[in-house]
């Protein structure tokens, strides 16, 4: 089974992606980390991309599937789930004829829904223990004695710069501009499904459990 999985930044995508191999043995397939290892590994296509990047260019189509050509080779009988491609409907086209090339083809296109008020809340709010990195939340989650870390005890705490109101919304107006060529494309094949990415996590598990199942 092959699915592209889409949502904003803080969506959930990377939780229920692992959560996909585990319990499926599925594969993610994300863009970035694929070239980082087909240029690790000094494939033919690695080495290219590694000479694009190393001159400041922006990898070109052709290479990004040449690497994603590279890795479902690699997978054997491994479903993928796609995240970050494709972004255009070229590379929406392109996808299509790598699948087939090797017998695969395209079988869920799953959103990951977000309101994004919310989303802003729940990534703004995100803390850690400094010395442990124990998660905790501003609204949700946060530790039993105010200031002392529930797993260690440390008593400092860290945010990520990047967790800040302006830059969230910058990502989402970005995921935004970034899926509307594509979603048009697989809504037509009736490929799109939908789920309510800001439930509980199990919830969301469940909800695309059941679509690639046949039950959703």
């Amino acid at each position: 089974m092959n699915i592209i999985l889409l949502g904003p930044p803080g969506a959930g995508k990377g939780t229920q992606a692992s959560r996909l191999e585990s319990e499926r043995g599925m594969v993610q397939l994300s863009t970035g980390d694929m070239l980082r290892a087909a240029v690790k590994a000094g494939s033919p296509v690695g080495l290219q991309a590694k000479a694009v990047m190393e001159a400041g260019e922006l990898v070109s189509d052709a290479i990004v599937s040449g690497i994603i050509g590279e890795s479902l080779d690699a997978l054997g009988d491994k479903g993928a789930i796609f995240d970050g491609y494709p972004r255009t409907a070229a590379q929406a086209e392109s996808l299509d004829s790598l699948l087939a090339e090797r017998g695969r083809s395209l079988d869920h296109v799953i959103e990951l829904v977000v309101d994004e008020d919310a989303l802003v809340a729940r990534i703004t709010g995100r803390f850690s223990c400094a010395n442990c990195g124990a998660n905790y939340h501003d609204s949700f989650n946060q530790p039993k004695v105010e200031g002392v870390c529930d797993v260690c005890g440390g008593t400092e705490f860290k945010r990520r710069p990047d967790d800040n109101e302006e830059t969230v919304r910058t990502r989402m107006a970005e995921y935004r501009a970034k899926t509307a060529p594509i979603l048009p494309i697989y809504e037509a094949r009736g490929l799109v499904q939908r789920v309510d990415g800001m439930a509980d996590i199990g919830e969301v598990t469940a909800a695309i459990a059941a679509i690639l199942d046949g039950r959703g």
